[in-house]
């Protein structure tokens, strides 16, 4: 797994440098254009233009490249992007010293671009590559300097700006070198010591990470074993109510038939309450969902039937629109039923008689939006992301309604972010809609 996440961090440093190459490329050509242009400094434009034109070539090739080398195994791919990145440093910096060349050596304030580069380097090569870079980099420049100081190759100056004979001055050539080779070594130490903190740090964040996550796969497997084991003495509590309160075992009189249809309701909410729980833990060690196409309009009518006579009977109004244009879904049927007719459910039982719930559907392309309207008691807006976590209710549901598990809205998010979509919450104190947003591909294409 490390191997494929070093791969892919490789991946991106070498094309975040293809494509900061080519920001360089645009202003190598407009600063020429403009020192020859506005500013009237003389340049040997067509070298520079030439460079140019080169470098774009050389960024084109390096983009298929890096592609085709990105095929294969971890290890050696891993390899091959790291050498491309070296590769690449050391061209950069060798096409620098060519620019400084046709554009004055010395003359030219660009020279401590070579310093930007280390910082580049420093962040996306090792310590000891940073150093071998910081060194070519003083070998290069070094080399240009003493050629043109002894006159072995021509020199380009930059009339109009500087004085021409500036690279014939030893001791300012000397000085220049030095601080300008200290400054190389010293921003990459620098640089690379912020880095291996940073890096450490990373890897500390890391493992905690993936401890965390360990103990969180324990902790479900935990909970799945006791609430599996408190289901099957739930089952059974719950057998032998309903034998009593069926008076199989003899006839009950009015105070005890009450007390065990309280205890049969208790069992009852227990029962629904460890579903819930284990269906959310499953869902969470799993990672993963049953994926198949269905018609997502006869599921919203099947979750408006089945709650349908539940809102007739406490003198709610409701209703549904459904857009026409709805149909095939990809996604866990089962999953997305039992979210939108718990959505519906929790809108009856916190309206009260006399109010109306709405279900509506609206086809927005590669994607659907369901809401889920009420005209109940509404969320409190400091509360309505936490509604979202386990075992929460809004305070005025907890007045309200005494029994809930405050898992539905919980396993409702889930279910939603497993189909890559979303689900939200708007209220303004009186009613309240829930949101979601659902892909019609297959999980991910949201």
């Amino acid at each position: 797994m490390e191997a494929v996440l070093e791969q892919a961090t490789l991946a991106r440093r070498a094309r975040w440098l293809v494509q900061l190459r080519w920001v360089a490329i645009i202003f190598l050509v407009a600063a020429t254009w403009g020192a020859s242009r506005i500013w009237g400094i003389a340049l040997y434009e067509r070298a520079l233009y030439l460079l140019a034109a080169g470098i774009a070539v050389y960024n084109a090739l390096l983009w298929p490249a890096l592609h085709y080398i990105s095929k294969g195994p971890p290890e050696r791919v891993t390899r091959a992007l790291n050498r491309i990145l070296v590769l690449q440093s050391c061209a950069d910096l060798v096409i620098l010293t060519g620019i400084l060349y046709f554009s004055g050596g010395i003359e030219n304030p660009f020279s401590f671009y070579f310093v930007f580069h280390m910082i580049l380097s420093s962040i996306l090569l090792s310590r000891a590559q940073s150093y071998i870079q910081a060194t070519l980099a003083a070998l290069l420049f070094g080399g240009l300097l003493l050629l043109e100081y002894l006159e072995v190759i021509r020199h380009y100056p930059l009339t109009g700006f500087a004085p021409p004979d500036l690279h014939l001055d030893g001791k300012y050539v000397l000085g220049f070198y030095l601080v300008f080779v200290t400054t190389l070594y010293l921003v990459v130490y620098m640089t690379t010591s912020i880095m291996t903190q940073l890096r450490k740090q990373q890897a500390r964040y890391r493992n905690a990470n993936e401890q965390l996550e360990q103990k969180d796969r324990i902790k479900n497997e935990y909970v799945l074993r006791v609430t599996h084991d408190i289901k099957s003495h739930l089952a059974a509590i719950k057998s032998c109510l309903d034998v009593v309160d069926s008076e199989m075992l003899g006839s009950l009189n009015d105070r005890q038939r009450e007390f065990v249809e309280r205890a049969n309701h208790r069992a009852a909410k227990c029962m629904m309450f460890i579903a819930a729980l284990l269906k959310l833990t499953r869902m969470r060690m799993t990672g993963r969902i049953d994926q198949t196409c269905f018609s997502l309009k006869s599921l919203l009518y099947d979750s408006f039937s089945a709650i349908e006579d539940r809102a007739a009977a406490k003198g709610i109004s409701a209703t549904y629109e459904i857009d026409p244009a709805i149909d095939q879904i990809c996604g866990s049927q089962v999953l997305l039923e039992d979210t939108v007719t718990n959505l519906l459910t929790n809108a009856i039982k916190y309206t009260p008689s006399g109010g109306s719930v709405v279900l509506r559907a609206m086809d927005e392309g590669p994607q659907v939006r369901i809401e889920v309207r009420d005209t109940g008691i509404g969320i409190p807006p400091d509360e309505l992301e936490k509604v979202f976590e386990e075992f929460y209710r809004a305070s005025n549901a907890r007045q309200a309604v005494r029994d809930g598990t405050g898992l539905g809205l919980s396993m409702a998010r889930e279910v939603v972010e497993r189909h890559g979509g979303r689900i939200w919450a708007e209220s303004s104190g009186e009613g309240t809609t829930f949101f979601l947003v659902l892909s019609k591909g297959p999980p991910g294409d949201v």
